[in-house]
């Protein structure tokens, strides 16, 4: 009720005990172009959707290479992103020039963190408007999934998705997700891009052309696999063939099934159902 006298600095708690400055960086992200990573025993994979932000420009880019072993894919503010990529990129140099090994993945975004927290708590910052799906690859812990938000906060997940409409995404990997874990990397990638489908627009997913599931980006790391993002022609190929695993899955009607009724069928009786009720459920 009184959130704008309490909403003009990043410092100010409401009586709720609320940063409102924070939680608008958090609405931020879900403004973005949704993004999926997931992860299997070797692999860790990344797929996001690119939007243009015009007809008359292109898109920009959604998965940002750090090193050869970790990546990050981004919903929100490509800026604030940028700033945050160039920080990761530093760490990773100035650790792997130090003690001559890559840098830990779980350390890097402790780091990262708490670099962010710096500007959830200071009036003359503003928190990053951005959020980040991390995916890396340790010799000792294998593949590693990690949802970063502009609370500084930091997560580490089996599979995550985060951006505009992700909810259908996220449903998608609950219900595959203990599958997840000894898929090959071509099926890993198929279940990417079949989960990021899912946060598609109805009218987009609908057509029979292509033109809607190409504009996506794919990334993979893991064993023996370091940090690549794929061409259109490997983006093309692994579409294709989750669009073949997806229709494969779904059965086919007999012609017995489809024939019209005649006229000795009787309909079928059914008992009578409570009236539909609409309910609305906020996002948490």
């Amino acid at each position: 009720m009184f959130r704008n006298q309490y909403d003009s600095d990043v410092t100010v708690w409401s009586p709720q005990g609320r940063l409102h400055q924070v939680e608008y960086a958090m609405e931020a992200v879900k403004l973005g172009s949704a993004t999926v990573g997931l992860k299997s025993k070797d692999y860790a994979v990344l797929v996001a959707i690119l939007r243009a932000a015009s007809e008359l420009s292109s898109s920009q880019r959604k998965i940002i290479p750090i090193d050869d072993h970790i990546g990050i894919s981004i919903a929100g503010i490509t800026a604030d992103a940028r700033v945050l990529s160039r920080h990761l990129r530093t760490e990773c140099l100035n650790y792997k020039y130090s003690y001559g090994v890559p840098h830990p993945v779980g350390k890097l975004i402790t780091n990262l963190g708490n670099k962010m927290q710096i500007t959830t708590q200071r009036y003359d910052r503003r928190p990053y408007g951005v959020g980040l799906l991390v995916a890396g690859y340790d010799d000792e812990k294998g593949p590693r999934i990690y949802q970063v938000v502009p609370s500084a906060n930091f997560f580490n997940c089996k599979a995550m998705s985060i951006g505009s409409r992700s909810q259908s995404s996220r449903t998608y990997l609950e219900r595959h997700l203990a599958s997840f874990n000894d898929c090959s990397k071509d099926e890993l990638i198929c279940h990417g891009v079949q989960a990021i489908r899912g946060s598609l627009p109805n009218e987009e997913l609908g057509k029979e052309d292509k033109s809607s599931l190409l504009n996506i980006s794919i990334a993979i790391v893991g064993r023996d696999q370091p940090f690549k993002i794929l061409d259109d022609n490997e983006n093309l190929f692994y579409v294709n063939m989750a669009k073949q695993r997806g229709a494969a899955i779904v059965p086919s009607r007999s012609d017995d099934d489809i024939r019209p009724p005649g006229p000795d069928d009787e309909p079928p009786r059914t008992p009578p159902s409570d009236p539909d009720v609409i309910v609305a459920a906020m996002d948490q």
